[in-house]
C-alpha cells in the first residue's frame, strides 16, 4: 500500500514543482528540470498503453515537444504540472489509435498524488546547477541533447563543430556531471566504504 506523503511534504513540492514550471516559462532552456522530473512517470503511462517500444519512446518524446511548444499557456490551478503530461500523452495515444487503428489498453490519466521524495528533488537541484556550472560548449551540448532530445547530427550541425567533438563534448560533460554529483552526494564515499559504517 502506497504511503502519502504528509501534507507540508505534498504543498511543498507543488510550490517547488509551480517554480519550474514559472522559470521554464521565463526560460525554456529550464524545460529540462521538468522534463527530469515527470519522464518516468509519462514514459511508464505510455508504454503500459502502446506495446509498441519504438511507439513509445516517439509519443513520449512528442509529449514533452508539446509540452514545451504549448508552455507559455499552461496556467497553474493547483493541479500538478504531471497531471498536464499525463493528458497531453493521453490525447497523443488517442490521435495514434484514431491514425493507426492500433489495438491498446487505455484509460483515462491515474490521479498523481506520490510525490517525488525531498532527497530526489535536492539531488535534481544538485545536478542542473552543475549543468549551469558546466563550460558553455559542453553545457550547450548536454542541453541540446537531453533536453531537446537531438541528434548528435543535428547538434554538430547547430553549433558548427563535428559529431566526434560533439561525441566528446558530450561525453567530457557526463563525467564532469557525474564526478560533480558523487562528490556534492558523497555517493563516491559511499561506494568506497561499502555504505556501512564500520
Amino acid at each position: 500500500m502506497a504511503v502519502r506523503a504528509p501534507a507540508t511534504e505534498r504543498s511543498t513540492a507543488q510550490a517547488d514543482e509551480r517554480l519550474l514550471v514559472e522559470a521554464a516559462q521565463k526560460d525554456p532552456s529550464r524545460f529540462a528540470e521538468l522534463y527530469e522530473l515527470h519522464f518516468e512517470r509519462v514514459y511508464a503511462f505510455v508504454v503500459r498503453r502502446v506495446s509498441d517500444r519504438a511507439a513509445a519512446e516517439d509519443l513520449t518524446s512528442d509529449v514533452f515537444h508539446k509540452a514545451l511548444v504549448h508552455l507559455k499557456t499552461y496556467e497553474w490551478r493547483g493541479v500538478p504540472f504531471g497531471a498536464w503530461l499525463l493528458k497531453i500523452a493521453a490525447n497523443a495515444i488517442t490521435d495514434l489509435v484514431k491514425r493507426g487503428g492500433r489495438e491498446i489498453a487505455y484509460d483515462e490519466p491515474p490521479e498523481i498524488s506520490s510525490k517525488p521524495r525531498m532527497e530526489q528533488v535536492e539531488e535534481r537541484t544538485k545536478l542542473y546547477q552543475m549543468v549551469n556550472g558546466l563550460p558553455e560548449d559542453q553545457r550547450s551540448v548536454v542541453v541540446m541533447r537531453f533536453a531537446e532530445e537531438k541528434s548528435i547530427k543535428e547538434i554538430a550541425q547547430a553549433i558548427g563543430r563535428s559529431e566526434g567533438a560533439v561525441k566528446q563534448l558530450q561525453f567530457r560533460a557526463v563525467q564532469n556531471l557525474r564526478q560533480g554529483f558523487e562528490t556534492k552526494t558523497g555517493k563516491a564515499e559511499t561506494r568506497k566504504s561499502g555504505g556501512r559504517n564500520g
